[in-house]
């Protein structure tokens, strides 16, 4: 049996296809795209079957934030395809599919990621030219059949049409495709989005949605592994109990892991646990907070940037000052780490979910000693962003080799957690001097962070780890108010664990920071929280509309004393976003929030359900990282704890929530992190109107001095 790696998605119909995207068009259309004798391709994204049926390539990972179907909506839109008669695949693991903004954002040039809400940014573009390039060579070619000016003709649900005359794209197909591409085709009028439904929605509902762990292979064993700690090793374990387990297959030791591969994925975590596997590792504080408040307070701290004279204007001054604090977090995704692989003498194939493709074939061929290496990549079921880096992937191709049969790799809830790969978390000494009528003069930010993101590129691209948070550690530093005397110093914190990715990081800490500390500065000047932010932002008029359209539509009160409102606003992945927050601390101490009211202007929207989703569940996917308390850490490792027993908030608990979408002809920006950057900051202001309580640390603790 041999598994297809496309995956193919159709609104409403049937569809197959597969394609590529590129920005220099050649002057005939190329194609990596695998085509049956029944499909033409139109470049690298687009493929069009003889029955009319358009499938989209898309180089992005489908992590829930319905990628496929906004980016495939692109091109439906551009070539005046019927949303019914489009599927979706992904693109093949080919050279040309790179991040377009990869170099802008200081990631390693050409990666191919889906990381930091740039999907629609870096696409919607390419996915317009080639929408455009092949609705120009289908009238081409209609106009050569009829005998009329291409200019007579256009495109709607599915044909060319010309007065009376139509073909449909099936028929048009062959011949359109080996017609000469124009060199630049015209675009579309760009107009407002359609909420069309989402491709992946009905194979998700349906139980059809296939997840690494789904995969299953003729003579499939199953594994089960413990991860050492940073730097430890394997110090001792029982193999003579492991083997004692019925349906145990294979036992793998090295210094850095112990697996088990049995007939069952239970009989081999049984195994496991009868081994009783030990290792030596370095030793490190339960929590981490001291580590950061040691580098705060004593590291020699570099300007990262600088606006004014912040020195100056302070020096001899009285400044308001507050620390804030974020904890390393950990993703708690219901998707455990998982890889599956199947070894011949000169192949090794395997299937993984991943947000960096190309990474994780190469992390598969270092392992595979030389053999040709065939990655199948899986749509991430953590939306969190642990996927960038595929742990799982070296140790299964290691034990299908061991074993000569196809192995599915699973780590435990627990081992995923011990193996998790943690936001990096950031300490922020926040200083202030009023200026005329309160509003602010000069502001200083001293943060101690650990760049996770920067960490988990340079162990993509095999580098070494940075040694400065910079402009990827540091993204979202800067407020979005015009502050005239502005410096930010940064230090990096030395973390024993191993830092990764994290949805809407650092972005979500420094807003936790400027915005936390920006509601402090109000109150302390006496001036309405809304109308200080007004007054600072300056030139951001898209932020201001949110902040104006956020206090409408929540019904503002002032924030002041006795409200349990709280707003929060922040600029960050081409986007803007203000958030009203109803919350307060309950009779049972714990941090209760009742509404959220979000504005955003994310540019011009593809499909505003799409946006309102990732908005929505941005939110509610910060607010359990705000109210789950912190780990505790042994010997660089974060302790596991039951998922049921972790504190995440029950659908019971969830606040009423409502997103506006304002109106703009602005270029598309990012949305599926942008929810998770104003929450925190939100709920805590509502929480000091509502008890005079400030919240300076993340996750919240009402307990806390």
């Amino acid at each position: 049996m041999k598994l297809d790696r496309r995956t193919v998605l159709v609104g409403g119909g049937a569809g197959i296809g597969l394609i590529v995207a590129i920005s220099l068009w050649p002057r005939r259309l190329a194609s990596d795209l695998s085509v049956r004798a029944d499909e033409q391709a139109f470049g690298p994204f687009i493929k069009v079957a003889d029955d009319g049926r358009i499938t989209v390539a898309v180089p992005q990972t489908e992590t829930g934030q319905g990628i496929w179907t906004a980016l495939a909506q692109v091109v439906a839109l551009e070539l005046g395809a019927r949303w019914d008669h489009v599927a979706v695949e992904p693109t093949p693991l080919a050279p040309g599919y790179g991040n377009p903004l990869a170099a802008t954002l200081g990631w390693p040039p050409d990666i191919r990621i889906t990381a930091a809400s740039t999907s629609v940014r870096a696409f919607e573009q390419p996915m317009r030219e080639a929408g455009a390039t092949a609705r120009t060579m289908m009238i081409e070619a209609a106009a050569k059949r009829w005998n009329v000016d291409s200019a007579e003709c256009d495109t709607a649900n599915g044909f060319v049409t010309c007065g009376p005359r139509k073909a449909g794209f099936g028929d048009l197909a062959e011949e359109a495709a080996g017609r000469r591409p124009p060199r630049r085709a015209p675009l579309r009028e760009p107009r407002a989005g359609e909420a069309l439904p989402r491709l992946d929605a009905p194979a998700k509902t349906a139980g059809g949605w296939r997840f690494a762990s789904d995969v299953r292979l003729p003579g499939l064993l199953y594994g089960a592994a413990r991860l050492a700690p940073p730097g430890g090793r394997l110090k001792t374990f029982s193999r003579e109990a492991a083997e004692r387990v019925p349906g145990v297959r294979h036992v793998s030791a090295t210094d850095t892991a112990l697996a088990v591969v049995a007939d069952s994925w239970w009989a081999a975590e049984q195994a496991l646990k009868a081994a009783t596997p030990l290792f030596a590792a370095p030793a490190s504080e339960p929590q981490l907070r001291p580590l950061f408040e040691r580098t705060l307070a004593a590291g020699d701290a570099r300007r990262w940037f600088s606006r004014g004279d912040y020195d100056g204007v302070t020096r001899g001054a009285r400044t308001l000052a507050a620390t804030y604090h974020v904890a390393p977090a950990l993703h708690l995704g219901l998707e455990p780490l998982s890889a599956t692989a199947r070894a011949t003498s000169d192949r090794v194939e395997v299937w993984a979910a991943t947000l960096a493709p190309d990474a994780a074939r190469e992390a598969a061929k270092a392992a595979a000693a030389g053999a040709e290496v065939q990655f199948y990549p899986m749509p991430a079921g953590e939306p969190g962003g642990r996927a960038l880096v595929s742990d799982a992937i070296p140790l299964a191709v290691r034990l299908t080799r061991e074993t000569g049969r196809p192995v599915q790799l699973t780590l435990s809830q627990s081992a995923s957690q011990n193996a998790d790969r943690p936001s990096g978390g950031a300490m922020a000494r926040m200083t202030a001097l009023p200026g005329a009528g309160g509003i602010t003069a000069a502001c200083k930010m001293r943060v101690a962070a650990a760049d996770g993101f920067g960490a988990a590129l340079a162990s993509l691209s095999r580098r070494s780890r940075p040694p400065f948070p910079g402009k990827i550690g540091l993204s979202g530093a800067v407020p979005p108010y015009g502050v005239p005397n502005l410096a930010i110093e940064a230090l990096t914190v030395p973390i024993r664990f191993t830092a990764g990715y994290m949805r809407g990081s650092p972005e979500r800490e420094f807003c936790f920071f400027n915005e936390s500390f920006t509601d402090e500065l109000a109150h302390a000047a006496g001036i309405e929280p809304l109308a200080f932010r007004m007054a600072m932002l300056g030139g951001n008029i898209r932020l201001a509309r949110c902040l104006q359209a956020a206090a409408r539509r929540a019904q503002w009160d002032g924030g002041g004393r006795g409200s349990t409102m709280g707003l929060a606003g922040c600029s960050a992945f081409g986007s803007h976003i203000v958030l009203v927050a109803n919350a307060t601390i309950g009779s049972d101490l714990r941090v209760k929030v009742e509404r959220l009211v979000a504005a955003v202007d994310c540019g011009r929207v593809i499909n505003p359900s799409l946006v309102e989703q990732q908005v929505a569940g941005g939110l509610t996917w910060a607010l359990g990282q705000a109210l789950v308390p912190a780990a505790e850490w042994l010997s660089g490792m974060p302790r596991a704890r039951p998922i049921g027993a972790v504190g995440l908030p029950r659908l019971v608990d969830s606040p009423e929530i409502s997103v506006a979408i304002l109106e703009s002809r602005e270029e598309p920006g990012g949305v599926s992190a942008l929810g998770a950057t104003v929450l925190a900051p939100a709920v805590a202001n509502a929480i000091y109107a509502a008890t005079g309580k400030r919240m300076r640390s993340l996750p919240f603790d009402p307990m806390a001095a």
